[in-house]
C-alpha cells in the first residue's frame, strides 16, 4: 500500500527541486526526506529521481509517477476538504504570507477574526518583503501588492489603493514642491524591490497622462514600505507610499501629500494561490472573507 506522506514528500522534493529545499519547506530534517524518497523507490521498485552532483531530475518513469500523485493527492486533499466541511468548520493548516506592513494593517486582523470562525484551523502567518515560492515553500496563499508580473499562480482581486508622493513639513520648509519638475529634482526615497522605482505615468490636472521621471538618483534605498514611511517622516526626503500605509501620518501632520490634483497610478492588491485543478476549501473561504474584510473596513 502506497505511503500518502511519502508520495507527499516525493511531490515536494519535485517541486522544490532539492532535498534541502523540501525539507526546509517541510519542516523536516534532509535526512528524513531522503529516506522516505529511498523507501518508495524500494517499495516500487523502480528510479524516480536521477541525482548527480549539479541538479536532481526526474526519470522518465519519475516524471508520469508525479504527475499521477499530484492528481492522487489533490484528491485526497479534495475529500478531506468535503469531509471537514460536512462535519462542520475549517481545519488543518492555513499558510499565509504578505508583506510586514499590509500585513500588519489589514491580514492578521483579518486572519485573527477568521480564525475566532474557525477554532480548528491552524494559521501560520509569514511576513515578508521578498516574493516567496508558494509551491517550494508551502504557502496557500499570497497577498500581493502592486502590478502582478507573469505567473503559473491563480490570483484573486481583492482591493485597489491610490500612491501618494510625500514628505515631511522639515524636508518642504526647505524644498518646497509645487510643481512636477521641482518633484523630479528632490531628494527621493526608493523601494529596492521595484524594477523601476523613480518612473509613473502620471495624470495632470487637465487629465493628461505624462510619463514622469526623477532626475537624481535616489538619496536613499530601502527594501520596505515601513523604512520609506521611517525615512519621509524623519525628513530625509519624498517617498511614493501607500494611502492606507501613510493615512495616520497624513491626518496627524508628520506626512504632506504633493501635487494632490496630480494623479498617481493606482495599485492593485491579489491573492495568490497555486494553480491546482482543486482549490482547497480553506483557501476559498479565506480569500471571500479577506475580500469581505477589506470591503467592510473602507
Amino acid at each position: 500500500m502506497l505511503n500518502l506522506q511519502r508520495l507527499t514528500i516525493f511531490v515536494a522534493v519535485v517541486e522544490a527541486g532539492s532535498f534541502t529545499a523540501a525539507a526546509t519547506a517541510l519542516g523536516q530534517t534532509k535526512a528524513a526526506v531522503s529516506f522516505n524518497i529511498k523507501q518508495l523507490e524500494a517499495e516500487l521498485g523502480v528510479s524516480l529521481l536521477a541525482r548527480s552532483t549539479r541538479r536532481l531530475s526526474l526519470t522518465d518513469v519519475g516524471e508520469r509517477f508525479f504527475l499521477r500523485c499530484q492528481r492522487l493527492l489533490e484528491e485526497a486533499e479534495n475529500l478531506l476538504d468535503n469531509v471537514q466541511q460536512d462535519h462542520g468548520g475549517l481545519s488543518g493548516v492555513l499558510r499565509i504570507t504578505s508583506t510586514s506592513e499590509y500585513g500588519a494593517k489589514v491580514v492578521v486582523p483579518a486572519l485573527a477574526a477568521f480564525s475566532r470562525l474557525h477554532p480548528q484551523l491552524r494559521i501560520q502567518h509569514v511576513s515578508s518583503s521578498y516574493h516567496a515560492d508558494l509551491i517550494a515553500e508551502r504557502f496557500d496563499v499570497a497577498i500581493r501588492l502592486g502590478q502582478l508580473a507573469d505567473s503559473s499562480l491563480r490570483a484573486a482581486p481583492i482591493d485597489s489603493f491610490a500612491i501618494y508622493p510625500v514628505a515631511s513639513p522639515v524636508y518642504l520648509a526647505e524644498h518646497p514642491i509645487a510643481n512636477l519638475a521641482q518633484l523630479a529634482h528632490a531628494s527621493w526615497l526608493a523601494h529596492s524591490r521595484l524594477s523601476s522605482p523613480l518612473s509613473w505615468q502620471v495624470v495632470t490636472p487637465e487629465q493628461q497622462a505624462v510619463l514622469f521621471k526623477v532626475e537624481n538618483p535616489p538619496a536613499i534605498v530601502a527594501d520596505s514600505a515601513g523604512a520609506l514611511l521611517a525615512f519621509a517622516t524623519q525628513g530625509s526626503g519624498v517617498a511614493l507610499l501607500p494611502e492606507w500605509l501613510v493615512r495616520s501620518s497624513l491626518k496627524l501632520g508628520e506626512l504632506m501629500a504633493l501635487l494632490p490634483d496630480h494623479q498617481f497610478p493606482r495599485q492593485s492588491i491579489y491573492a495568490l494561490y497555486p494553480n491546482t485543478r482543486h482549490v482547497p476549501e480553506k483557501v476559498r473561504v479565506f480569500i471571500d472573507f479577506l475580500r469581505e474584510w477589506v470591503d467592510a473596513g473602507k
